[in-house]
């Protein structure tokens, strides 16, 4: 497994980090702790969740990701100290008009809530998951820089951003003297390029932020699984998701056809050279990758090792650009 600093700051985080939206959504509990177990003996040590995961699967309330991920810290004998998870706040969580935002109000007993889920006395990244246009920036930063100082919270990131709020974000807390946000969660893959490389890719670079894209396989159209002219697979997300169905263009599934040739050139996967075209941007850190199985986990996993010229990634490059 390799090791990245998440940004400019000294904390090291596996080159792929574990996602858990599928917990009580696709995937058992049984199968969610063998994939956790899997993912750490393979070497991996950062797991992403949110406080709302998987709130809109049928029985699952909220928090059921971080349920999960506590009660697999406490039956297995991984020392606190040698994982680096990340949790997210945002969403409505309770009832009631503060049930969710990035209010103090809401972040102080959001926060709790995680950590009593998540069975532990810190968060290593504490997220906002999506921007909240009622509460002040300077409200949510302070009550931000309060937890860091508490040692509730390590670092400080953001999700699903714009450009210029991420700015004015970096800016306020320059000039409150606040801790900042030092890692950009986006939604990123080589079939959705331009709201990440428009303005963030840039800015991330400059502000030396981590970059730890989610959906990097454009919600399981780039596992290879999508064929032109075919249907979905009848059990896939693509059958019945418009995220995946607006994939589904000549031009994508010309994308799919080149990264099976240059696959099959390094004996890798579709999924596996799509992940490697992410590994390969000195600007990206751990893309974010999901596994309802260890099977499933195993073959993203093999990313790693799919190490892809300077010509590979040109060509990729030019079939997907957006300008």
């Amino acid at each position: 497994m390799e090791y990245r600093n998440l940004g400019r700051t000294g904390l090291k985080v596996s080159a792929l980090c574990l996602g858990t939206m599928t917990m009580g959504w696709t995937s058992s509990k049984e199968d969610s702790f063998a994939v956790l177990d899997a993912f750490v003996e393979a070497g991996g040590n950062f797991v992403d969740t949110a406080d709302v995961y998987s709130s809109w699967a049928e029985g699952n309330p909220g928090g059921v990701a971080e349920t999960w991920i506590g009660e697999w810290l406490a039956h297995r004998d991984i020392p606190r100290h040698q994982l680096v998870i990340a949790t997210k706040v945002r969403g409505r969580m309770w009832d009631g008009p503060n049930g969710e935002g990035l209010s103090r109000s809401h972040i102080m007993k959001a926060v709790e809530d995680s950590l009593r889920r998540l069975n532990t006395d810190y968060v290593d990244l504490y997220q906002t998951h999506w921007p909240d246009e009622e509460t002040p920036l300077d409200e949510t930063l302070r009550a931000l820089d309060d937890l860091v100082r508490q040692g509730k919270v390590r670092y400080l990131g953001a999700s699903n951003h714009p450009a210029w709020l991420l700015t004015k974000t970096l800016w306020v807390s320059d000039e409150l003297g606040l801790a900042r946000y030092d890692c950009l969660q986006p939604h990123y893959s080589l079939v959705h390029r331009a709201e990440f490389e428009r303005e963030l890719m840039a800015l991330c670079q400059d502000q030396g932020l981590g970059v730890i894209p989610y959906s990097p396989l454009g919600g399981g159209f780039l596992t290879g699984k999508y064929r032109k002219g075919e249907s979905p697979p009848e059990k896939s997300r693509g059958a019945s998701s418009g995220n995946v169905q607006r994939h589904m263009t000549d031009r994508n599934f010309a994308v799919v056809e080149k990264l099976e040739e240059i696959g099959k050139a390094h004996n890798a996967t579709v999924a596996q050279v799509a992940i490697a075209w992410l590994l390969a941007n000195s600007v990206i850190t751990s893309p974010i990758i999901g596994a309802n199985t260890t099977t499933q986990l195993d073959a993203t996993m093999g990313a790693l090792s799919a190490q892809l010229t300077d010509e590979d990634k040109a060509v990729l490059d030019e079939m997907s650009a957006w300008e």
